[in-house]
């Protein structure tokens, strides 16, 4: 990402005047690729939570003027130890049957090494205030719900890719049809969700999602047969 580049989800909030005050990232990689550095740069308190601590050294460096507080753990679904994988900017817990590298880059991954952090419940991190949560975690985004105190205005969460579906994309929709969301938008990786009511979803945005949606369907089946048919 350019430094100077405007994320399309701050753009997106800025155009229908939401009001943030709390700001939370789970699964940061490194800060200039955060979804919410604009966000961040504009003052907006931030939490951010990375469990590889080299990237939670270059997240203290560049973003250490800023009103942030970082949380140098993973977020999972008990409180304690968890092996992790990292491939290039993947970073996955080990015991996942499917992420987004799982999926797109098997054969890359036969020799990759682990690496153990601490872990905790979502619960343990949020304050209940948090306004726009932007969850990155490859796979493991169904627990930073699922033990979720606030009830943001906007999540963006992963849920797709190539040829990858969110392990726990029933999980997360049935949540989120529980909790009165509904889809804003996508784009080729995040499902961007917001509070039913909150906004008014024009009908060129519903027009343009059918239309995301579509094209995200197609390109899976595309890869998905392409795999079958290489393998």
């Amino acid at each position: 990402m350019n430094n100077n580049q405007v994320k399309k989800l701050f753009i997106r909030v800025e155009e229908k005047n939401i009001l943030i005050r709390h700001v939370c990232e789970v699964g940061v990689y490194l800060p200039e690729t955060s979804n919410v550095i604009n966000f961040i740069k504009n003052g907006i308190k931030t939490t951010l939570v990375e469990p590889d601590l080299k990237n939670v050294e270059a997240i203290n460096k560049y973003f250490g003027n800023y009103n942030i507080t970082i949380h140098p753990v993973a977020i999972y679904d008990y409180n304690g130890k968890l092996e992790l994988v990292q491939y290039e900017a993947s970073t996955f817990a080990a015991n996942l049957k499917s992420s987004p590298a799982l999926e797109n880059e098997k054969e890359k991954l036969k020799n990759i090494k682990t690496f153990e952090v601490e872990c905790k419940k979502f619960d343990e991190i949020d304050d209940g205030t948090i306004d726009l949560l932007s969850v990155d975690t490859e796979g493991c985004e169904w627990y930073v719900l699922k033990y979720m105190k606030s009830q943001p205005l906007v999540i963006s969460i992963e849920t797709h890719g190539k040829s990858y579906l969110n392990p726990f994309i029933n999980e997360i929709n049935t949540w989120m049809k529980n909790n009165e969301y509904v889809i804003w938008y996508k784009d080729s990786t995040d499902t961007v969700f917001v509070k039913n009511g909150k906004i008014e979803i024009s009908k060129k945005e519903k027009l343009q999602l059918e239309i995301t949606s579509l094209i995200i369907n197609l390109k899976r089946l595309k890869y998905r047969f392409k795999k079958k048919l290489f393998s």
